[in-house]
């Protein structure tokens, strides 16, 4: 079923394009690339029938029939239920490993539209514009498809001062939503993910964007240089610690060493807990601390809280038990923010357990920057 938008809309930021008129350059002649896609599971692909209807994998095939004679490798590393507080923690190992040639950032819908993801959004963009490689970067801004909320007014402020191309639904999509001219139960199911027909015209609204742009790669253009901070940037330098690259001091804690197979396999290299007071302590450096555990559909699970350098008064309880029914959740909670630098001391453990408990208490990272 066709649906008419007007994707021309979509394209919200020209920005500098001298990026990506180099890369499909370099594409025109040959060059061997990589496409690396981050978000949360709008870019995974929910709920879409199969990974090759996914918007993300439709905008690869967008290169791949545009310039035959080269060679693309596909990289999603979109995790279902996650921010740009993660994201920028893991950009490093499931992105930038890759090399990548043009990255994707979407993460308008799993972020709120407040100052503090303005902050660890740039520290994302910051993360992927300055990497040595210089990949070209695409930002995209989905919305609710009943409210038209998202966090696009604060992630465009990011991508203006970067001058970062950017692409939303808003205008574009959701705008035949509202005027009628589109019923949302045909895009949607939950007024959130896309089906196979919402990710093409998300595809549709990337790809008329990058139309233009092919159109005008031979005009000349410089490349943009990194700019100062919008925000006080202090996720730039975010990193996790899991069970292979951190010691911290365990008493009921194990670590998990299941291997991880694929980007979004998540509970893999934490620690699990099941006994009343078992207890894990770090020692980190930094001003943001933050901790992800496993949110269980599974009832009951432990209940657990995490203290910043002995401060009991202001402990924060990290419950394992789930009220959601669309799977584990990969729960993050920012134990402290603009702090003093320095070192500091985490410490997690178990407060409620239950003789029926089905699960584990699962701490997956510790999140510094």
């Amino acid at each position: 079923m066709g649906y008419e938008i007007c994707a021309e809309k979509g394209w919200v930021h020209r920005g500098n394009l001298y990026r990506l008129k180099e890369l499909m350059k370099r594409a025109g002649r040959g060059d061997r690339m990589t496409m690396a896609f981050l978000g949360g599971s709008i870019t995974q692909g929910s709920v879409s029938s199969q990974y090759t209807n996914c918007y993300a994998y439709l905008v690869y095939e967008w290169f791949v029939k545009r310039f035959p004679k080269t060679a693309f490798t596909y990289v999603n590393a979109g995790v279902g239920g996650t921010t740009s507080q993660f994201g920028v923690a893991r950009v490093d190992e499931d992105v930038l490993a890759f090399k990548p040639d043009f990255v994707v950032i979407e993460f308008s819908v799993n972020d709120d539209n407040t100052d503090f993801y303005r902050e660890t959004y740039e520290g994302l963009v910051r993360k992927v514009y300055g990497n040595a490689f210089e990949p070209a970067v695409l930002l995209v801004h989905n919305m609710f498809y009943d409210t038209g909320t998202s966090a696009e007014e604060k992630h465009r402020e990011i991508g203006t001062h970067y001058q970062l191309p950017s692409v939303s639904m808003k205008p574009s999509i959701y705008e035949r939503v509202v005027s009628g001219g589109i019923d949302r139960r045909e895009l949607t199911p939950d007024d959130l993910h896309p089906n196979s027909e919402g990710h093409a015209l998300l595809a549709e609204v990337i790809t008329t964007c990058l139309d233009n742009i092919y159109a005008q790669r031979d005009e000349a253009e410089e490349p943009f240089p990194m700019p100062a901070p919008l925000t006080e940037n202090a996720y730039e330098k975010a990193r996790r610690l899991q069970n292979y690259n951190s010691s911290p001091v365990c008493e009921g804690f194990l670590a998990d060493g299941t291997l991880k197979k694929y980007v979004n396999d998540m509970f893999r290299g934490g620690w699990t807990a099941s006994k009343h007071g078992a207890k894990i302590g770090f020692e980190v450096e930094g001003t943001e601390i933050a901790v992800q555990y496993r949110k269980s559909v599974k009832h009951p699970a432990p209940v657990a809280v995490a203290v910043v350098d002995g401060d009991e008064e202001n402990a924060v309880t990290l419950d394992a038990n789930f009220e959601e029914d669309w799977g584990d959740s990969l729960h993050i909670d920012t134990l402290a923010h603009h702090i003093s630098p320095g070192v500091h001391q985490v410490e997690i453990r178990l407060t409620q357990t239950h003789a029926e408990d089905v699960v584990p208490f699962y701490l997956t990272s510790i999140i510094t920057a």
